[in-house]
């Protein structure tokens, strides 16, 4: 999060998550709440190696789809896997009030971009007594 003159600039990295599977929303005046979900999609390429089919534990897929779109026989064991899946969530408290009516979210090549604008300081009015 950066702070500017008049607005707070938010950008954030979000390979391959669809813009349908993010949600942005105020939880109150001054928290901004983004969540998603990474779905974890495999495809297993026929011919390529996958490795030593061993004993030890790991993540095991079965029932991959090969390239026909038949089930390979093979159970695919993930030793390492260098993306995260499932949802995830990040809030980010602003220290200045700011105006949730004009926000806005943008995503291009997997980046999420929130520009969201300060409130305007207002300034004190007089109330004349009737």
């Amino acid at each position: 999060m950066k702070e500017l003159q008049d607005v707070y600039e938010l950008h954030g990295e979000l390979p391959g998550i669809d813009q349908k599977d993010v949600g942005i929303e105020f939880t109150d005046a001054s928290t901004l709440m983004i969540k998603g979900l990474v779905e974890g999609s495999f495809a297993h390429e026929p011919g390529i190696n996958t490795g030593a089919n061993t004993e030890s534990s790991g993540t095991e897929i079965t029932g991959i789809q090969n390239g026909n779109g038949e089930k390979s026989g093979f159970n695919d064991r993930y030793w390492i896997m260098e993306r995260s899946t499932g949802k995830f969530s990040r809030a980010f408290d602003f220290p200045k009030q700011v105006n949730q009516d004009a926000v806005k979210a943008s995503m291009r090549n997997g980046i999420l971009s929130i520009i969201v604008p300060k409130k305007q300081r207002q300034e004190g009015r007089k109330i004349m007594i009737q």
